[in-house]
């Protein structure tokens, strides 16, 4: 495959997971639409559209999910949307883009990987500019939504994990997406007291289901297999980034000197941490 047929899909994959950062701060912080609603709405819109996906494309492919990782997708996406209730867009994507690299060079380190000096630098750089963003102070985030958040991250990383070797990962993915329909509208049911669902507030959950994550992550697949894997890596070290700009433009969220300086360490730390 030619160098831009890899990164026109790499990029628009990219742009599709921030964009599912702003559509749900976008909806929850513009619409009615509760947390609950939202994540249900998400994850049946994505369960079709996957499953639609693999109808299509992988009829001979193996692979079919379980519910194991079904219920670490479903805590990462629940915990997702209760966190952006109060975070902003760009630091919500922080926190969770450093939890998930995070949780997968912490179980690197567990199965014995070995660091070099370097590496251990970067992992204690990225580890103090995530603690310099939680610190308490006028521009820190709300600390229970920053611990869903993590929480998030660390779901999607027991996720990621679970996922290496199951299968094709696209095949795997919507069987692991069509398991979540149950456990969420059984959590619907739950806060059926608290719902809200207005039309904007459901489009974008529609949207950040069928476009961002599920049309996103068969885009993503597919320029995955061309990308060496610590240029995957990298590559997504953009995506905060682009949330935080996102919301910015979009959202009109501020930029801070603390989200800039916790940024630089936690992106810049893990970078050291992947490089070759």
């Amino acid at each position: 495959m030619s160098t831009t047929r890899v990164l026109i899909p790499t990029a628009l994959a990219l742009l599709a997971f921030a964009g599912n950062s702003l559509l749900c701060r976008a909806a929850l912080q513009h619409t009615p639409i509760d947390a609950a609603s939202f994540t249900t709405i998400r994850l049946i819109s994505g369960a079709l559209t996957l499953w639609l996906l693999v109808q299509f494309t992988r009829r001979g492919a193996a692979g079919r999910g379980s519910w194991p990782s079904a219920l670490a997708l479903f805590t990462y996406a629940a915990a997702f949307s209760f966190a952006y209730v109060s975070l902003p867009a760009g630091t919500g994507a922080l926190l969770l883009f450093g939890s998930v690299q995070t949780g997968m060079i912490g179980w690197g380190l567990v199965k014995g990987e070995r660091f070099k000096a370097l590496q251990w630098l970067g992992l204690a750089l990225a580890l103090a500019g995530l603690v310099g963003l939680l610190l308490p102070g006028l521009s820190a985030p709300p600390l229970g939504a920053a611990l869903l958040m993590i929480s998030a991250g660390l779901a999607w990383a027991v996720y990621s994990l679970r996922g290496k070797g199951a299968g094709d990962a696209l095949r795997v993915t919507a069987g692991n997406f069509v398991r979540t329909v149950p456990v969420a509208l059984v959590m619907s049911l739950g806060f059926i007291n608290s719902a809200q669902v207005d039309t904007a507030g459901a489009l974008y959950a529609i949207a950040s289901g069928a476009i961002t994550s599920g049309i996103g992550y068969a885009i993503w697949y597919t320029a995955l297999p061309h990308l060496k894997a610590t240029s995957a890596a990298t590559l997504q070290l953009s995506v905060p980034v682009i949330a935080a700009v996102g919301g910015i433009l979009w959202l009109g969220e501020p930029l801070t000197l603390r989200l800039l300086l916790a940024s630089a360490a936690i992106l810049g730390g893990i970078a050291l941490v992947i490089r070759k």
